[in-house]
């Protein structure tokens, strides 16, 4: 098993600080060889692999786009994806340890259920099962199921399809510690030391009506030196 990780991190034209600051926290932390490569859907639109039709209820631009990393990847080794707005603490090389070849991908399998409403960003809030699993996955790009993530597929199935991870078998859906996808506002905060990687899942403190969530300062930490002059939005 070889000792790095290509990971993908969802990339929004809206907030591009977010995937800045997620970058730096990875490169920071890690012990490990990582190539951190941003989803611009753009670029797969560009490319002529991304034909969807504009969904009103994507909430960002890598809405459909992540579960293009297995064909980003060649569909060879491990792969992980994982939204723009986490804050990493952990070492992503403890995410090693759950390379399970029997897994189609492995993920935090979150009981998350927010009420509807909108997010600080002003897009729409929805539920469904498995909500936030596809927010943090660490993908099996070899597996047979995984391999069914054509540019086909994913342009034609429907989100539920995607999100719900019915391109797996139960069985094949791995699981990892919470503490690598720890909801910001929904999970209790741990007695000591920090999550492996908080996910502001409502709303960053990139925005300016939300500063003062757990985690804030640590990221603005980052963002500052990345952005000495960066002004929330």
């Amino acid at each position: 098993m070889p000792d790095k990780l290509d990971i993908y991190i969802g990339w929004d034209s809206r907030e591009p600080i977010a995937y800045d600051v997620a970058k730096a926290s990875i490169d920071k932390h890690t012990s490990i060889p990582t190539r951190v490569i941003p989803i611009k859907l753009q670029d797969l639109v560009d490319r002529g692999a991304y034909t969807r039709d504009i969904d009103p209820l994507a909430s960002t631009e890598f809405t459909y786009s992540r579960f293009f990393t297995p064909w980003l990847a060649g569909f060879k080794g491990w792969a992980l994806f994982c939204d723009c707005d986490f804050l990493f603490f952990g070492d992503v090389a403890g995410l090693l340890k759950y390379q399970d070849d029997t897994k189609a991908v492995v993920c935090v399998h979150h009981d998350y259920t927010p009420k509807e409403g909108l997010k600080m960003d002003g897009k729409v809030q929805t539920t469904y099962p498995r909500k936030n699993w596809s927010s943090f996955m660490l993908f099996n790009c070899e597996h047979p199921s995984t391999r069914k993530l054509t540019p086909e597929l994913i342009n034609r199935e429907s989100g539920a399809y995607l999100h719900r991870m019915q391109w797996a078998e139960d069985s094949e859906i791995g699981e990892v510690p919470l503490e690598w996808n720890w909801l910001e506002g929904w999970n209790e905060k741990p007695k000591s030391g920090y999550p492996k990687a908080v996910h502001f899942t409502n709303g960053g403190p990139w925005f300016k009506d939300w500063q003062n969530v757990e985690y804030a300062a640590e990221w603005k930490a980052f963002a500052d030196k990345i952005d000495p002059g960066f002004q929330p939005i």
